[in-house]
C-alpha cells in the first residue's frame, strides 16, 4: 500500500500516521431524507480503513497491518507489545483490534487488547471538531487493566484508526504512563483527518 508517512508529536515517545484519510470530498446536495451526500476520494490507506471500519471488510486488516509493519515498526525500538486503542463505538468485532492483531502476527510480538480500557458508553468524538471539546468529552474515560503477569517494563505501541486533534491518543497515553509495566509509548494511526 502506498503511504505518505507523517510524524506526530504529543505526550508519547514517538508517533506516526500512515496517510491522510481523504484526498477530496465534494458536496453533492442533500438526499430525500435531508442528509448531506458527498463524493469522497480517499487515499489508498483511507479507502482500506473505510472499507474495514464501515463495510466490515475484514480482509483489509492484514494489508493495513503490513503497512504499519513496513513503514512505522522499523522506526521504533524494542516494542514489547501492541495495544489497540479502545473503540468509542461498541462492535462485536473491532476494526482497530483486528489491525493490531494482524500486526502482532507480522512482527511476532503480543497484542494485548485488555490493557487499555475505555468507559462503556463513552463519548463518540467523530462529531466534535475542536480539541477542547474532545478533551472535555474524553477526560477520565480511560483506565488501565493490570493484565501483564510478568515483572518488568516494556515499550508499547498503541494502534488507532484515525488521528485528528490527538485528544483521545493523549488521554490514553496519560493513563498508560501510570502503568508501572510501561516504559516507552509509541503510537501509530492509519489515517489523519486533515
Amino acid at each position: 500500500m502506498r503511504v505518505l508517512l507523517r510524524k506526530i508529536d504529543g505526550p508519547w515517545d514517538e508517533g506516526w500516521v500512515l496517510d491522510k484519510h481523504m484526498q477530496k470530498s465534494t458536496y453533492l446536495g442533500d438526499n430525500t431524507s435531508g442528509h448531506p451526500m458527498f463524493e469522497s476520494i480517499r487515499t489508498e490507506i483511507g479507502e482500506a480503513t473505510y472499507q474495514l471500519k464501515y463495510r466490515r471488510d475484514w480482509t483489509q486488516a492484514k494489508p493495513l497491518a503490513q503497512a504499519i509493519a513496513d513503514n512505522v515498526y522499523p522506526k521504533l525500538a524494542d516494542v514489547g507489545f501492541i495495544v489497540p486503542m479502545p473503540a468509542s463505538t461498541q462492535r462485536v468485532r473491532q476494526p482497530v483490534t483486528e489491525v493490531a492483531r494482524e500486526l502482532g502476527v507480522l512482527v511476532k510480538i503480543p497484542m494485548i487488547d485488555n490493557i487499555l480500557e475505555k468507559a462503556p458508553k463513552g463519548p463518540s468524538l467523530k462529531n466534535l471538531d475542536t480539541k477542547a471539546e474532545k478533551v472535555t468529552a474524553i477526560s477520565n474515560s480511560f483506565s488501565v487493566n493490570d493484565g501483564i503477569q510478568n515483572d518488568g517494563q516494556w515499550n508499547v505501541l498503541v494502534v488507532d484508526d484515525l488521528f485528528h486533534t490527538g485528544a483521545s491518543m493523549e488521554e490514553a497515553c496519560r493513563v498508560l504512563r501510570t502503568y508501572r509495566k510501561v516504559r516507552k509509548i509509541y503510537v501509530t494511526a492509519l489515517t489523519w483527518k486533515y
